[in-house]
């Protein structure tokens, strides 16, 4: 009697957080959609935003946002997915030292992923813009040269960013080749195959589906993130698309901060606002679909 009672209770406070959490999707998304559908056509895809940020479209942003994140993706995946196969496949096995090593390792991924994201836009301005850039500049330009390097822009955006959702690549790639048997890793050493091969032939197309659920994940964060951009590259009003790697950019994400605070004409810039907003979500949401994906196809190789 006290078991169908529980489990009644549970019933009931699991169907009532499910039914909280569809709700507030729901009121989200029903205000996005209402107020940003009648707002989009293709000009608002291509062309700029207006000086006074009123109208326009979000083609700027749109680039800038694309190409941010094809930079994140390109600085922070490899070395995510090189971390989690080192933690996963070759510490273990590198003696005394390697599974010591990979606790510090798995300790710092756990502190960095509890940074709050505009720490990290400041680690970017300390460390890229600053530091890297700076070295650059006196490298190539001498001392008392004006900043070419050390200052904000798409080159230093994509790094910090990428620091951002390391944590995430990190874990998943290490859980994805955790999940891969091990009698496939002792049957390939036994038949004579390296420790490379075997990772690298038997064990990664094995793993290939979590670790691009876990690269998905991270690539949606990381679009969707403002804060660390605010100090490395992200304007309030650019019309023009970058043409350096060292330019500044509009940001989608910033873009509709911008039009909520920054606008002389809040009312007007309404229908701008959650029309960025929706196709904001709708690129968030598209990743953490194609993360779904690839998760469900791993089960079921599994």
């Amino acid at each position: 009697m006290k078991r169908a009672k529980g489990d009644l209770a549970l019933l009931v406070g699991t169907g009532l957080a499910m039914a909280l959490i569809l709700v507030a999707l729901t009121a989200l998304f029903g205000v996005v959609l209402v107020e940003g559908v009648p707002r989009l056509d293709l000009a608002f895809f291509v062309e700029a935003p207006d000086a006074d940020m009123t109208g326009g479209g979000i083609g700027p942003a749109l680039v800038g946002t694309a190409l941010v994140t094809l930079l994140m993706t390109v600085a922070g995946v490899p070395v995510g997915v090189a971390t989690g196969i080192w933690l996963a496949e070759y510490a273990p096995r590198a003696g005394a030292w390697g599974p010591r090593l990979a606790a510090v390792v798995r300790g710092a991924v756990a502190n960095l992923a509890g940074v709050p994201s505009i720490v990290f836009g400041l680690f970017g301005l300390g460390f890229f813009v600053l530091f890297v850039g700076g070295q650059l500049d006196a490298l190539l330009h001498g001392p008392d040269a004006p900043p070419i390097w050390a200052q904000p822009g798409l080159l230093w955006a994509g790094p910090t960013l990428s620091v951002l959702t390391l944590p995430v690549v990190i874990v998943t790639t290490e859980e994805a080749l955790r999940a891969v048997p091990g009698p496939l890793r002792e049957a390939a050493l036994g038949v004579g195959a390296t420790r490379f091969q075997t990772t690298f032939r038997i064990v990664l197309p094995r793993a290939a589906s979590g670790i691009w659920t876990g690269v998905a994940l991270a690539v949606g964060r990381g679009a969707g993130e403002v804060a660390p951009i605010l100090f490395t590259a992200a304007a309030n009003y650019l019309p023009s698309l970058p043409n350096d790697p060292r330019d500044m950019f509009m940001h989608l994400g910033y873009h509709v901060y911008a039009l909520a605070t920054q606008s002389p004409n809040v009312d007007a810039a309404r229908p701008t606002l959650f029309a960025t907003a929706l196709v904001l979500l709708s690129l968030s949401f598209a990743l953490s679909s194609v993360a779904m994906v690839l998760r469900a196809r791993a089960r079921s190789a599994t």
